[in-house]
């Protein structure tokens, strides 16, 4: 069996990162071969988030066409072709169509809300060329469906009924606990991307309340540069692939603000995911995934109002005790239901032989 992956970035793209790339060494286990063609290079990511750079963002797009296109010419030397997301970022599904026209196998799998429009504040000029109509075709199409969670499962049951659920997962084993010390301020963070910065915004106000309330907590957000005007005690900086084990450990609290619309309901809550499988406590807002994976007082903290968010993170900033506890909660969550050890089998049954998985019946666990 050999398999084309098509993602669309770099490693240093979190989503086919870790719904892809983790997997490899699975498929390699089973002598199932694979070819990983990203659309976006590494030095196209470096600025593909980031304002201007037009001319090169137009460059590397052109090149990305001209990549794709050579993978649709030497696709009969594959089984199955894997499409995480989309084959190309805007226009028709024309590569997915080559997929299916030229009798491939094709696996789609999605971790957002990518039927829906959207685009980045830096590429707004984008918008006009997406299709996010096209995703409904490309579900209806294929082999076979798998979603991060059940609002894009709901949404692709309409058009295939061969739909599974696998969360984003995470590697326990990389991604572990550090011994906490108290000798310290504590640290509230926040690690994302430029895509999700303005999630940020409501709580400046709460950092401002809890900075008047407690002289030694600091706010360090990971992803992006963040400020707020007259607060000394809030650092950022920008996303490292080298750096993301060693920021998230220098964090006592990790936070997950979002608001409550179509798109926010189909985040996988990875980034709750992540912290917990650090054992970092973690205040979420109470949307989408978020209401699976954390139960409140338990494994973590709920939050809606500015005042939720100021008394949950008021309780761990105090409570060194309980943020151990929220913590360890948290890592055995994880460990339990999104680690990539209790989805990997699941994953692969899925590549090897979609008979054997209950696509008609989804579920967390099924």
């Amino acid at each position: 069996m050999k398999i084309l992956f098509w993602v669309p970035y770099p490693s240093e793209g979190a989503s086919n990162r870790y719904r892809v790339e983790q997997y490899l060494p699975f498929l390699k286990k089973e002598a199932i071969k694979f070819s990983l063609h990203p659309f976006w290079t590494k030095s196209a990511y470096k600025v593909l988030y980031r304002n201007g750079y037009y001319f090169r963002k137009f460059f590397f797009f052109f090149a990305g066409i001209l990549f794709r296109t050579i993978d649709v010419f030497s696709i009969f030397r594959y089984d199955v072709v894997f499409i995480h997301r989309e084959a190309c970022p805007v226009g028709s599904a024309f590569f997915e169509s080559a997929a299916f026209f030229l009798g491939r196998e094709v696996i789609f799998d999605f971790d957002d809300a990518i039927f829906l429009p959207s685009s980045s504040r830096c590429n707004n000029f984008v918008e006009k060329f997406k299709n996010p109509g096209k995703v409904a075709t490309i579900i209806k199409k294929s082999k076979y469906v798998i979603c991060g969670n059940s609002f894009l499962a709901d949404f692709s049951l309409r058009y295939n009924p061969s739909v599974v659920i696998i969360p984003t997962p995470i590697d326990t084993t990389k991604y572990s606990p550090m011994i906490a010390t108290d000798n310290r301020p504590t640290i509230i963070g926040w690690m994302g991307s430029a895509t999700t910065l303005d999630f940020l915004d409501p709580m400046k106000n709460v950092f401002t309340v809890l900075s008047s309330l407690f002289n030694d907590v600091e706010f360090k957000i990971i992803g992006g540069a963040f400020l707020i005007p007259g607060l000394s005690r809030v650092r950022s900086k920008s996303w490292s692939f080298a750096d993301e084990i060693d920021d998230l450990r220098s964090m006592d609290i990790g936070i997950m603000p979002m608001p409550d619309n179509d798109w926010t309901r189909g985040k996988c809550g990875f980034k709750a995911i992540l912290y917990m499988s650090m054992g970092i406590p973690c205040v979420c807002s109470p949307v989408g995934m978020n209401k699976e994976i954390i139960i409140n007082g338990s494994n973590g903290f709920l939050a809606t109002t500015q005042e939720d968010w100021v008394e949950k993170l008021s309780l761990l900033i105090k409570d060194s005790a309980l943020r151990r506890k929220l913590g360890n909660a948290g890592r055995k969550t994880v460990e339990e239901r999104y680690s990539l050890k209790a989805n990997a089998q699941k994953y692969l049954e899925v590549l090897k032989n979609c008979k054997k998985v209950n696509c008609k019946r989804y579920g967390r666990h099924s």
